[in-house]
């Protein structure tokens, strides 16, 4: 007796590559925001893209809140 073989549909085989797909994206993504970016050192050696985001938001930060803080 020939046993029968369970085939998945077109459709979610599909789905399993297009999850790959966003798997490798986002995985090389995250390793780019990890990476030093040249140029950005400030004496303390190069930084990566988080690094220089959390900076900017810091000093907004700071910029917001002294203006805040100013009398009317």
């Amino acid at each position: 007796m020939k046993q029968q073989r369970f085939r998945m549909p077109a459709r979610w085989r599909q789905h399993g590559q297009s999850m790959m797909e966003y798997t490798v994206v986002c995985a090389a993504l995250a390793v780019a925001l990890f990476m030093p970016v040249p140029g950005s050192d400030n004496g303390a050696g190069s930084r990566n893209t988080v690094q220089i985001l959390l900076d900017g938001f810091e000093k907004a930060y700071k910029r917001f809140t002294h203006s805040i803080s100013l009398p009317t």
